[in-house]
């Protein structure tokens, strides 16, 4: 998929040079009004001021311009189930019933090799209209739902990661694999995919009460024989969901220390959700440095809780913290979106507001850095993976409205994440090459003139 040709693009771009959870905003923020990103064999080569880089345009660079846009590092989704997106926008019910009444029978459909191929297709071109262009994707129980996945990919280009659901009890038959066929189906796919190309595995079990300590001890043994590998899996969500988890691990003093006592607990590892964790397991997140996946409108969309971000950032013991949809739970792919949500949830959980510089943070460099991928995604800078999308503030009357009234970039990202969509996304480019373009017609800032 990587092409040898040159490109290049043109228009303002930010990017970050620092975390604005740790310092102001300003001083986080990097923005290029006018900048110029050149790119060869799929990552950045050059970038800064257009005045200062366009001699370095040869006849042979094609340049695309973005006028009134804003460029961004692609967007990262740290948690989300591609076999759900049928699913999405399921009523009524919170997190155990509505896997048992909605999502379990989804995910069995996948048992047909087709269907799961057809699902990645339609999953990909959704995140890339989102402007996403890494996630950290659940598969099914089923081997081939996480071959489909990698295979659509691959065939785009796209950086991903993701792995196959391991279950061995309370589940449906139909779902379950046992604590030997998940470790020998895990240990197989790693083999084939992870580290091909730019596909990336995950040991996935779905969570504590899916799997037993057999299993869970497992897929620990498969981190250490691999340790570059991922482990995603997901973390206190719901009330019903921990007090269940306590009943099957009475030897456990958390859920957390489920997690722990199979050496789950590490780097690379991504916990969906966290809203309900004690200080001593922040610590231990903090110290392992592992990931929590916040997801607010799965959050909401379950009434699961309100995630306490500004707890996570503490200075004495800051935790890793990326923003994901969690589709099906979720509903919306746009992480401008989920952005939008987080805010809220700040205003909800506490006197912290959050800011949109770490609002994108959370979603561009900050994933990178919690995913342990900032050498590679996440920032506009040379040397790094060409993975950008393409905002347009414009792109709807009522933004553009809104914009056009901002004295400034900085000014533009709130409106942006508040009132955005799939429509704003202009363009998604991967490694170097345009995967996705918007051909609605833009919103001409000179006819707001006067407005």
């Amino acid at each position: 998929m990587i092409s040898k040709n040159r490109s290049a693009l043109r228009g303002c771009y930010v990017t970050f040079r620092d975390n604005p959870f740790r310092v102001p905003a300003q001083s986080a923020l990097v923005v290029e009004e006018d900048g110029l990103i050149l790119m060869e064999n799929g990552r950045i080569t050059q970038c800064g001021p257009y005045a200062e880089l366009a001699h370095l345009l040869q006849d042979d660079i094609p340049v695309t311009h973005y006028p009134n846009c804003i460029i961004s590092a692609g967007l990262i989704d740290a948690h989300v189930h591609y076999p759900q997106l049928s699913a999405i926008a399921s009523w009524g019910q919170q997190l155990l019933p509505w896997l048992e009444e909605y999502i379990f029978p989804t995910e069995a459909r996948f048992a047909d090799p087709a269907v799961a191929r057809a699902a990645a297709r339609i999953f990909m071109t959704e995140l890339l209209r989102n402007g996403t262009t890494t996630a950290a994707v659940y598969c099914t129980v089923h081997r081939q739902s996480v071959d489909a996945f990698f295979e659509e990919s691959q065939r785009v280009g796209t950086r991903m990661i993701a792995g196959k659901v391991l279950m061995d009890r309370n589940a449906p038959a139909n779902l379950r694999d046992t604590a030997a066929q998940g470790y020998d189906d895990s240990l197989n796919l790693i083999r084939r995919w992870h580290g091909k190309g730019r596909q990336l595995y995950a040991v996935t079990p779905r969570f504590a009460i899916t799997s037993t300590q057999e299993q869970l001890e497992q897929a620990g043994a498969l981190l250490d024989q691999f340790p570059d590998v991922f482990m995603q899996t997901h973390l206190s969500e719901n009330t019903d969901e921990i007090a269940e988890v306590a009943r099957l691990f009475p030897d456990c003093t958390s859920y957390l220390d489920v997690y722990d006592k199979a050496g789950l607990v590490r780097r690379r590892s991504v916990f969906g959700h966290g809203i309900h964790l004690d200080e001593e397991a922040l610590h231990r997140c903090h110290a392992a440095g592992s990931t929590l996946a916040h997801c607010p409108t799965s959050n909401l969309f379950l009434g699961s809780g309100f995630f306490p971000l500004a707890a996570t950032q503490s200075p004495d013991r800051p935790v890793h913290v990326a923003l994901a949809t969690d589709i099906g739970a979720g509903t919306t792919l746009s992480m401008l979106g989920t952005m939008a949500e987080a805010y809220k949830v700040s205003l909800a959980a506490g006197k912290e507001r959050l800011h949109p510089a770490q609002a994108f943070w959370l979603a561009t460099a900050g994933a990178a850095q919690a995913l342990d991928l900032e050498d590679r995604i996440g920032t506009i800078a040379p040397g790094m993976e060409a993975d950008l999308c393409v905002l347009d503030p414009y792109a709807t009357p009522l933004l553009a409205y809104r914009t056009a009234r901002c004295d400034s970039i900085e000014a533009q990202l709130f409106p942006l994440m508040i009132l955005g969509d799939d429509r704003c996304i202009r363009a998604t480019w991967v490694a170097g090459h345009e995967v996705h373009r918007n051909h609605s017609l833009p919103i001409s800032r000179d006819s707001l003139d006067g407005q």
